[in-house]
């Protein structure tokens, strides 16, 4: 209890003091997580879109990928990922690795396949009787997939919470595919093993308090804007 209530304080004295290292480390953590978030689900969503309302040739494979991709270990992710950015990869030219650039291509990666498989069941779960509702209207392909974005949207909002909290949660991917630079590729998960190994474990519970509470604040204003953005 002693070493909770020390993490704590510890939290409050770098937020209070804006500790430069730890305000960097907590930026670079948003950022990565937000453009990674941002693209997983600007491929998920219309990909989720066309296997729940299209029938093509190995679609079940490909729904069975998708689905067992969610619980692709992170260091799984990472070694993939390591192997196409390392210097004789196929895009060993962009140097990459041991970059942020790289952590966001591991986190979608993660984050990906969730995303996917829970909007895909979203728009599955839209009411069949709806559908030829929608279709009888003889709406524009824009009209459609903005009503059928309506009516999935809370689960559609859900997969991207989920995408979101895999990605802060991410950390053996990052670690293998970022390195952990302090300064340069550090985020709030791969420094708070860092401070275990250390035995800094007050450093390290501080740190934890920081991302919890950043997971909250995201998790109550996504949570708030599904409840009102579409809300005629």
């Amino acid at each position: 209890m002693e070493l909770i209530w020390s993490g704590l304080v510890e939290a409050f004295k770098m937020i209070i003091q804006l500790d430069n290292e730890v305000l960097q480390i907590t930026l670079l953590t948003l950022k990565v997580c937000f453009i990674s978030t941002f693209i997983s689900t600007l491929i998920g969503l219309p990909a989720g879109m066309v296997l729940a309302f299209k029938n093509f040739a190995g679609k079940q494979l490909l729904l069975l990928i998708v689905h067992a991709g969610m619980g692709l270990p992170p260091v799984v992710a990472g070694l993939w990922v390591t192997m196409f950015l390392w210097r004789s990869g196929p895009l060993g030219d962009l140097q990459w690795l041991f970059t942020p650039q790289a952590i966001v291509a591991a986190q979608v990666v993660v984050s990906l396949p969730i995303i996917i498989s829970l909007t895909y069941s979203a728009f599955k779960k839209i009411d069949y009787a709806l559908i030829l509702q929608i279709k009888s209207l003889g709406p524009t392909t824009v009209q459609k997939v903005y009503l059928y974005i309506k009516e999935a949207r809370f689960g559609i909002m859900a997969a991207i919470m989920a995408g979101l909290g895999r990605v802060l949660a991410e950390v053996g991917a990052a670690m293998m595919v970022g390195g952990n630079l302090r300064g340069e590729t550090r985020i709030l998960t791969t420094a708070m093993v860092m401070e275990v190994s250390r035995g800094n474990f007050h450093i390290a519970l501080a740190l934890s308090f920081i991302l919890m509470a950043i997971a909250l604040i995201i998790t109550f204003i996504l949570l708030h804007l599904q409840q009102r953005r579409f809300t005629p």
